[in-house]
């Protein structure tokens, strides 16, 4: 019988239960449901003490990362980018452990202290959205991504949240079979599993600090309104503004017009209708706005420089299921 899968997890603080949970509960269930130990989980600090979580808890290690640890999997998990006294000695650990793990990986923001160790140059590599920003600035020799997670040869990483779920579950399907991840998914009461390459979604709100309402507003009324599109002018009438203010305010914080930014939600829209039903090209282009078959084709292929039969077997040849 094959050996478990041993799996480090290196906790940083700032740190919650949850963000600790989201990485190990899937592992876990994998176990019970193939009836046997598929993974072993361990816990490591750096200097081997309990971890501090919020709010005031400590979680139990196994060990002190920089004693060693023996692993296939070494994933760093931390919620936010920060720093200790022993940050070199850290990252010099991580590079030592990067050699001999199979994979090393970043859990939300762990990303930035593998980047940091140069582990992720040449990499494509993900990190939690409000970090995109400065990740990318910071380390030029990665390929940063904004998907909710990324797999790159040995290396591993992915967001927070649902993001780190999802990340699981596509190693626990790489490993040991789509079948089994989907069983996982269910169990956690997971609605789909994402694909690698689909973006994180950034709240709106959170992308304009809240400074624009109008058009927080305009952009819920277009996710509302896929099936049958409003016209530009319907959306600023709804949202008490003329065309021309409505136009600016896209221009301005979104750098598009508010007909490409509502085409391309529409096609996002699509694209994961694709990947994950069994729906006709027409049924999917009538779903999202679109008059016909043909033109929704046309459209797509502009946009994604892929024709949507084709969007649909390259999903499957991924590994992606339909529903």
């Amino acid at each position: 019988m094959e050996d478990p899968v041993r799996v480090a997890l290196v906790l940083v603080p700032p740190l919650s239960a949850l963000a600790v949970g989201s990485v190990a509960e899937p592992f876990a269930l994998a176990n019970r449901l193939a009836g046997r130990r598929l993974y072993e989980v361990g816990y490591y600090s750096w200097d081997g003490q309990p971890v501090a979580l919020a709010p005031a808890l400590a979680w139990p290690v196994h060990g002190a990362l920089r004693d060693g640890v023996a692993c296939d999997a070494l994933l760093v998990v931390t919620e936010a980018v920060g720093g200790f006294a022993d940050a070199v000695f850290f990252q010099a650990a991580l590079v030592r452990h990067a050699q001999r793990a199979a994979l090393v990986g970043g859990v939300h923001a762990g990303a930035w202290w593998l980047a940091a160790s140069g582990l992720l140059d040449g990499y494509r590599a993900t990190i939690h959205w409000p970090e995109a920003a400065a990740f990318a600035e910071r380390f030029r020799k990665v390929i940063a991504s904004q998907h909710v997670f990324e797999i790159d040869r040995d290396r591993f990483s992915c967001g927070g949240g649902l993001a780190a779920v999802d990340g699981m579950l596509a190693l626990i399907g790489r490993r040991h079979g789509a079948e089994l991840a989907e069983r996982v998914a269910e169990a956690l009461c997971v609605e789909r599993i994402r694909p690698s390459g689909e973006r994180q979604r950034v709240p709106l709100a959170s992308r304009l600090g809240e400074r624009q309402p109008k058009l927080t507003e305009a952009v819920m009324l277009m996710e509302a309104n896929l099936e049958e599109p409003l016209t530009t002018d319907e959306i600023a009438r709804l949202t008490g503004q003329s065309r021309r203010q409505l136009e600016r305010l896209f221009k301005q914080y979104l750098d598009t017009a508010p007909s490409r930014y509502y085409l391309q939600l529409r096609l996002e829209k699509a694209r994961g209708l694709l990947q994950r039903t069994n729906k006709s090209v027409a049924q999917i282009g009538l779903c999202c706005g679109f008059s016909s078959g043909p033109h929704f084709s046309t459209v797509y292929r502009a946009h994604f420089g892929i024709a949507p039969r084709e969007e649909r077997l390259h999903a499957e040849m991924n590994g992606i299921r339909p529903e």
